[in-house]
């Protein structure tokens, strides 16, 4: 008897124990959109097995059409939230449409579904609904949902703002019974005590207190922590402190738990930079940054992250789990992970690899998560050829990928960088590329590093050589395009080195060609030239004619303007400032050099944004010169055949002691650049090519490749 109930109790543990297993979260769910542009506004899902790296389902495409769930065709800052019954899943967004609307709107989407893949959603317009209480509202932002233990039912929470000299103040609602509205006009949840704009905010419970973090503008802007001990009142902040670890403008917190750990994840949008921070911590008041740990195939703005189990995760991967573009990492440390190119329609992967892989026996390290499967595994011959690889996924039939390799030389630089300038230094016989340093949403990095090497192949990071934020007194902000010049004074080496700032342009000096650098201590070009009423004051390029020894210095956007520098070379001579009749073409970035008795001016054409974004060329005969334009004047463009794409701003090196020329430039990052929209603009790598010259010293248009250069002895 006794051990017939033994036996039933244990069957009902185990029967228990594999439930609560069940509903125990094993993966995460990643929801996010992606920008202000059209089609941005849409929520994506993205996936991952540790919450620290992130794949982007549906190949970082919409998973439901904002314009059949909104009143404005576009939706935004998606907060996911499973249900108390752990079937339900609830999802609340922000009703906005950027391109059209601006920044204001009037409402906000609630959902529902209870497989993730089918919603239902119903619009609230707050004016419209609320005419009385919130008639004036012309700001209905950033939605969130909690379960309220206390009485069973769902609290929405948001900001709102009325139009006019109001702040956007965070309240809150709860859900009707099928959650298709508001029982009751919203009421007022958190009380800045500056009174300041509070929006995004989060709820956390820990330990019987609710944790409520937010944007604030109070102090130095950033996300704030109130906490409380009840739900819907009583919010106080123990300090009005930054508890984000940035000193960028940041919005859109997201607060997690990490799975079978007592670790918390806060992520935010450095909206300011184009970045995401992912931050950790115990108690939920002290972060530290992980970004180095986190990996993501797309570029999120303002989401949450919800715990999964693993049969919630197959089904999302059977409905948009992709084999054109599969949930894989390319691991070998050999790679040059940004330019690895899987191409699904094609069926095809590329890996660029760095110099001195052996490619008869190299091992890509591709690592399929749950629900994908690849073989062959293990080290290849890619010497002969591209190998075959069958990938596998749950619900699909399986596909082949032709998988090639080679040592591609180009971008010379690993990571995000433009604009760049080149030099060969005298005192070190070294090569030395100054560029923007890059993939700051809008432009907005604020620090220049220098790269050196010996053949214009291997390139070493010299780290940072000069920081607005630090080491410049007259702007903090927009660290563009530099350039540099070698010159020998009393028998020393002096470095003057050029560069814009908040749309000016400064000059630093430093007797090595790594620095450490001076600022002057205030811009050298503040002003526009006589007659020009547009553009800006940015992109310096500096050169020194080699008949004369005289130094000039040349700048612009919309116009170009050039002056000769005094000897110190940190002043312009005024009185020989002009600017240069130019067609069109003419949009930035000059680059002069001198060949066989002929000054080249280079500029680009377009916008860096622009896929078409290109460099032309004139020729004069003095550095202040007329110029004249040959009738085919292109120097490098975009190309077809490789689907290279907004190649431009440029400098030249011609190799000591030769007529050997080559053109650095900057192009999209290979291979999302141009995927990016506008973004790409500011996701930037820089490549060299040779630069040739006809007969009668007409350039030849140069042919940009992934190839690139072989080693310069």
């Amino acid at each position: 008897m006794y051990k017939k109930v033994f036996l039933v109790i244990l069957m009902l543990s185990l029967i228990l124990s594999c439930e609560k297993k069940e509903d125990k979260g094993e993966a995460y769910l990643f929801t996010y959109f992606t920008g202000n542009g059209t089609g941005e506004e849409a929520i994506r899902y993205a996936l991952s097995m540790d919450g620290y790296h992130y794949r982007a389902l549906n190949n970082n495409e919409p998973i439901i059409d904002s314009k059949k769930i909104s009143s404005t065709g576009g939706v935004r800052d998606p907060h996911i939230l499973r249900g108390a019954d752990g079937n339900t899943f609830y999802m609340v967004v922000t009703d906005l449409y950027v391109p059209e609307m601006g920044w204001n709107n009037y409402a906000l989407i609630l959902m529902k579904s209870t497989d993730l893949i089918h919603w239902e959603s119903s619009i609230i317009n707050i004016p419209e609904t609320y005419p009385t209480e919130f008639g004036n509202v012309d700001r209905v932002w950033a939605p969130q949902t909690i379960y309220d233990e206390s009485n069973g039912k769902y609290m929405v929470y948001f900001s709102m703002k009325e139009k006019g000299n109001h702040p956007d103040i965070i309240y809150y609602a709860y859900a009707n019974q099928d959650f298709s509205g508001f029982e009751s006009a919203p009421k007022q949840l958190l009380f800045n005590p500056d009174g300041n704009a509070c929006i995004d905010g989060d709820i956390i419970k820990k330990d019987n207190k609710f944790y409520l973090f937010h944007k604030s503008e109070s102090g130095a802007p950033g996300i704030k922590l109130a906490v409380s001990d009840k739900l819907t009142e009583g919010y106080a902040y123990p300090n009005m402190n930054r508890v984000d670890k940035e000193i960028e403008r940041v919005e859109g917190s997201g607060v997690f738990k990490l799975n079978d750990s007592d670790e918390w994840i806060l992520m935010y949008d450095v909206y300011g930079s184009g970045r995401y921070q992912f931050t950790k911590s115990k108690d939920l008041e002290h972060f530290e940054v992980i970004d180095e740990d986190i990996t993501m195939n797309f570029h999120p703005r303002h989401g949450t992250v919800m715990p999964i189990t693993m049969n919630e995760y197959y089904s999302l991967i059977k409905k948009w789990g992709r084999q054109d573009d599969p949930l894989m990492d390319v691991t070998s440390s050999d790679l040059k992970p940004l330019n690895v190119d899987i191409n699904g329609k094609k069926t095809s992967i590329h890996l660029p690899v760095k110099r001195g892989v052996d490619l008869t026996a190299f091992d890509p390290g591709f690592k399929m998560w749950s629900g994908f499967s690849v073989s062959p595994q293990g080290p290849q011959d890619f010497s002969k050829g591209g190998v075959d690889y069958t990938i596998s996924i749950e619900g699909h039939d399986d596909i082949t990928y032709k998988v090639t390799a080679s040592e591609d030389h180009n971008p010379v630089l690993e990571g995000y960088y433009a604009d760049p300038d080149v030099l060969y230094s005298e005192k070190t016989g070294k090569y030395y590329i100054y560029p923007t340093t890059d993939g700051f949403d809008g432009w907005s990095g604020w620090y220049f590093k220098t790269f050196s090497s010996d053949n214009l192949v291997d390139w070493q990071d010299e780290g940072t050589i000069l920081d607005l934020k630090k080491d410049v007194s007259w702007a903090n902000r927009n660290a563009w395009a530099p350039c540099i010049v070698e010159k020998k004074i009393n028998g020393e080496y002096k470095y003057f080195y050029y560069f814009t700032a908040a749309q000016k342009i400064g000059v630093a000096v430093a007797d090595n060609p790594t620095g450490p650098f001076v600022d002057g201590g205030k811009p050298l070009i503040d002003f526009k030239p006589e007659a020009v009423e547009h553009g800006q004051e940015i992109d310096p390029d500096v050169f020194t004619d080699p008949k004369t020894g005289k130094s000039y210095l040349y700048w612009g956007n919309g116009y170009m303007a050039g002056a000769e520098l005094n000897e110190d070379m940190v002043s312009i001579k005024k009185e020989t400032l002009k600017t240069f009749k130019i067609d069109t073409t003419y949009r930035e970035g000059t680059y002069v050099i001198y060949r066989n008795g002929t000054y080249y001016f280079m500029w680009s054409e377009d916008d860096t944004r622009s896929p078409n974004y290109k460099v032309r060329y004139g020729i004069s005969d003095a550095p202040l010169g007329k110029l004249q334009i040959p009738e085919n004047n292109i120097v490098i463009q975009r190309d077809a055949e490789t689907n290279i794409f907004a190649t431009g701003h440029n400098s030249a090196i011609q190799i000591p002691g030769k007529d050997e020329w080559y053109l650095v430039y900057h192009r999209f990052t290979y291979p999302k650049g141009v995927t990016m929209g506008g973004k790409g603009g500011f996701h930037r790598e820089v490549c060299i090519d040779k630069m040739l010259f006809d007969e009668d010293g007409h350039i030849v248009e140069v042919k940009p490749t992934f190839n690139g250069i072989d080693p310069i002895n």
